[in-house]
């Protein structure tokens, strides 16, 4: 069984998800950007310490050592972004003319500029700048500080800048599920009215959804239950038709087994088994007719529509018909200009035809002839014949006329149910000159034409 997942929790997931990534793609730019400025920083602070020494000289220099280390300067390093700098200064020669700070010995070089030196024993890590003071070369000025130390700043600028996103992260998370959660409040209104809805009763959901996106929602569910009341109120009064007409005949066989039980003449005795098999007959026949509404609900749900040549379903259920219109006396006959492609069911088309020819044969007397008629232009089936019977009221109205082979109209109420499943219509239609009556089945044609 599938577990359900809730709408909620999976948005969340998401809005969270991707708020992660956002915000963990920030946190790292912003370390790194951290990083980066500290080191530009501290490297901006030993190019201005050696341009204030170079144009702060004014006589002889004297080495010294760090003053930092001095007692009563000690609580110069307590601030936290006070680093302790080492000074170097050398006259042309490359003699020191001042030393200051805790670097190992620097050697000389013409060089000036930034670099990453390695002093003392073992080797430690000093960032450097040098300059000379000018094209005389007379002074040359280098500035250090520790590797270590210019990475501990660069590391607490870079958790200073990143430090409001970790606690930001919650806040917006907590935030971003309360917005989302009241922002669905409409879906969870939407779900419990649906939850509530009476698909028996034809009211339909109250429509006072302000969002535009739920108003196809709540019109795509009032058209399907409005569709779902219709279609069993349909069928309640079909069950109640057919439970009429059905009552009837079982009524009158029981009646009737029970006459031939007495003793009878031989007159009376062949009347009463005369109407016995009527009555069976007519039961029968209804039970057929629920059968094919049964089976066309069916094919409806659970078969997929096909390419299908209307022309060949009629010649193969007329050439059904043939020994039974030879036995009644009737001229059967098909009028078609060839294939007729639609997309359908051919098993419910095959049966809808059946049915009209089956009442057109048991309505009309002997030497009737009834005519199978094609439109695949128009896309519609008739059946017509020429019995001479004169219309009813209804039939005047382009009604169907209730009466099948037993005096009941459930025939074309199974044709009615093909109709409907196929998008078309079924109807009496005015006949064609040389019949007197005639009833179609219209079903939309094939865009494509059948192999």
């Amino acid at each position: 069984m599938m577990t359900q997942r809730s709408l909620t929790l999976n948005l969340m997931a998401w809005a969270l998800g991707a708020l992660l990534l956002v915000w963990a793609s920030f946190v790292a730019l912003g370390y790194r950007t951290g990083i980066h400025e500290a080191d530009e920083l501290t490297d901006g602070h030993l190019a201005s310490v050696a341009l204030l020494q170079l144009e702060g000289y004014s006589g002889d220099f004297a080495s010294r050592g760090s003053v930092a280390a001095l007692p009563e300067m000690a609580d110069l390093k307590s601030h936290d972004y006070q680093r302790s700098m080492s000074l170097v200064v050398w006259d042309a020669s490359g003699r020191v003319l001042m030393r200051s700070g805790e670097a190992a010995p620097v050697p000389f070089s013409q060089s000036e500029g930034f670099e990453t030196l390695q002093l003392g024993n073992p080797p430690v890590a000093w960032r450097a700048f040098s300059r000379w003071d000018g094209p005389r070369h007379e002074r040359k000025v280098a500035v250090l500080l520790s590797v270590s130390e210019r990475d501990d700043l660069a590391q607490d600028i870079a958790e200073q800048v990143t430090e409001p996103g970790f606690w930001l992260l919650p806040v917006v998370a907590l935030a971003l599920g309360l917005a989302i959660h009241r922002g669905l409040r409409p879906l969870y209104r939407l779900a419990h009215d649906v939850d509530a809805l009476d698909i028996r009763q034809a009211s339909p959901l109250r429509n006072t959804y302000q969002q535009a996106e739920f108003q196809t929602v709540v019109n795509s569910i009032n058209t399907l239950a409005g569709r779902y009341h219709a279609a069993v109120s349909r069928e309640r009064d079909l069950a109640n038709e057919f439970a009429h007409e059905l009552r009837t005949p079982l009524a009158s066989v029981t009646l009737q087994a029970r006459a031939l039980q007495q003793a009878l003449p031989e007159q009376h005795r062949m009347a009463v088994l005369d109407q016995l098999e009527r009555d069976a007959l007519r039961a029968g026949q209804v039970l057929n007719d629920l059968l094919a509404l049964a089976r066309a609900s069916r094919t409806e749900l659970a078969e997929a529509r096909q390419p299908l040549d209307v022309d060949a379903i009629a010649r193969e259920e007329l050439a059904s018909f043939a020994q039974a219109a030879l036995r009644s006396g009737h001229q059967l006959a098909l009028l078609s200009p060839g294939p007729f492609p639609v997309t359908g069911h051919p098993l419910l088309l095959g049966l809808a035809l059946r049915n009209l020819l089956e009442n057109a044969l048991s309505h009309t007397p002997a030497g009737t002839q009834v005519e199978v008629q094609l439109d695949p232009v128009s896309g519609w089936i008739q059946v017509c014949d020429n019995a001479g019977r004169p219309p009813s009221d209804s039939e005047r109205h382009g009604k169907p006329p209730q009466g099948t082979s037993l005096g009941l109209g459930l025939g074309h109420r199974v044709v009615e149910k093909i109709a409907h499943i196929h998008g078309g219509v079924f109807t009496r239609v005015a006949a064609p000159k040389g019949f007197t009556s005639c009833y179609r089945l219209s079903v939309p044609a094939a865009s494509a034409p059948v192999d």
